[in-house]
C-alpha cells in the first residue's frame, strides 16, 4: 500500500493496531463471559461445596459445610422461589394489534445448535423466537427480518447460525430479498453493534421489533438502546408461566430448578456487567 505522505502512513497504522485492539478485547469479554457462565451455576457450586465437604478432615468443618449444602440444596432445588423470581424479571408479553407494521424484526439468534460431523443444526430451547419472527412475517407485521448471530462457541467457530437461520426462512416462504443475516456476532453486546452497522449502511429506518426470549429481553434492550437502537420489544420464549402452582410444584425439590437460577443468574449478571464496562 502506497502513502502520499508519512501523517497519512501513520493514521493507518494507528487505526490498524486500535482495530487489533478492539478485536482483543472483544475475543477477551467473549471468553471471560463463558467462564462466568461456569461460575455463575449454583449447581457448579453445591458440587463445589461438596468436594471441599470431602476434603476436609476437622470435623468443625465439616458440619458447618454440610449445613451450607443442605441449606442452599434447599433454596435452589425449590420451584416455588425461582418461579416467583422468574416471573418478576420475565419482559411482560406484548399483543399486537391488527394493523401494527414494522420495517424489520430483528431475530436475536441463540436457538440452533450444531451436529460436529454433519454439521446439521438442530433446533434448541429457545427455538420459539424463530417461530414468532416467521409468524410476525408472515401476518405482514414485518417487512424484513435481520437475523443476528454467529457462533456462541469458543472453539467451533465454523458453524455460523444466521446461515442456517437464512436457509430455514427460505424455506418457510420468507422472500429472499426480505433476510439480512449478522453471522459474525458472537455476543448481545455484537448482536447490537453489528446490527447498528447493518441498519445505517443498509439505511433501513425504524420502526424496529426486537424479537428475542422474555428472559434475554431487559438486557438486550439496554444493550441496542445503548447503541443508537431504539426497537419495539417483543418477548417470546417465556421460562415461567403465571399460573397457580401446585403443592407439589412449591415444597418438592426440582432439577428444572436449578436450569431456572442459572438462567435469570446469567441474565442478571450479565446485565450488571454490561452497564459497569458501558455496554448498556
Amino acid at each position: 500500500m502506497r502513502f502520499d505522505d508519512k501523517d497519512d502512513k501513520k493514521q493507518f497504522l494507528y487505526h490498524k493496531q486500535h482495530r487489533k485492539r478492539i478485536l482483543y478485547l472483544s475475543c477477551m469479554f467473549f471468553i471471560l463471559s463463558k467462564t462466568l457462565n461456569f461460575l455463575l451455576s449454583p449447581f457448579n457450586w453445591l458440587l463445589l461445596l461438596l468436594l471441599w465437604f470431602l476434603l476436609t478432615k476437622k470435623k468443625e468443618r465439616k458440619k458447618k459445610l454440610s449445613i451450607v449444602l443442605v441449606s442452599l440444596f434447599l433454596l435452589f432445588s425449590n420451584p416455588f422461589i425461582i418461579h416467583k423470581i422468574l416471573l418478576a424479571w420475565q419482559y411482560p408479553m406484548k399483543e399486537m394489534k391488527t394493523d401494527e407494521r414494522y420495517e424489520t424484526g430483528i431475530l436475536l439468534a441463540g436457538f440452533v445448535g450444531f451436529e460436529t460431523k454433519t454439521k446439521q443444526g438442530y433446533y434448541g430451547g429457545a427455538s420459539d423466537r424463530f417461530i414468532q419472527a416467521v409468524r410476525l412475517y408472515k401476518l405482514g407485521h414485518i417487512k424484513k427480518v435481520l437475523v443476528t448471530g454467529g457462533s456462541g462457541s469458543i472453539w467451533r467457530q465454523q458453524y455460523k447460525e444466521a446461515d442456517f437461520v437464512k436457509e430455514q426462512l427460505l424455506q418457510m416462504g420468507v422472500d429472499a430479498g426480505a433476510i439480512i443475516i449478522d453471522n459474525q456476532s458472537r455476543n448481545t453486546y455484537e448482536n447490537a453493534t453489528n446490527t447498528k452497522y447493518l441498519l445505517d449502511s443498509l439505511q433501513i429506518k425504524p420502526p424496529y421489533l426486537l424479537i428475542t426470549s422474555s428472559m434475554h429481553m431487559r438486557r438486550s434492550l439496554k444493550v441496542f438502546q445503548k447503541q443508537g437502537i431504539d426497537p419495539v420489544p417483543f418477548p417470546c420464549n417465556f421460562r415461567a408461566i403465571p399460573n397457580p402452582q401446585t403443592f407439589s410444584e412449591i415444597i418438592f425439590p426440582s432439577i428444572r430448578a436449578f436450569d431456572d437460577w442459572d438462567a435469570f443468574l446469567k441474565e442478571a449478571v450479565g446485565l450488571l456487567i454490561y452497564k459497569l464496562t458501558g455496554k448498556a
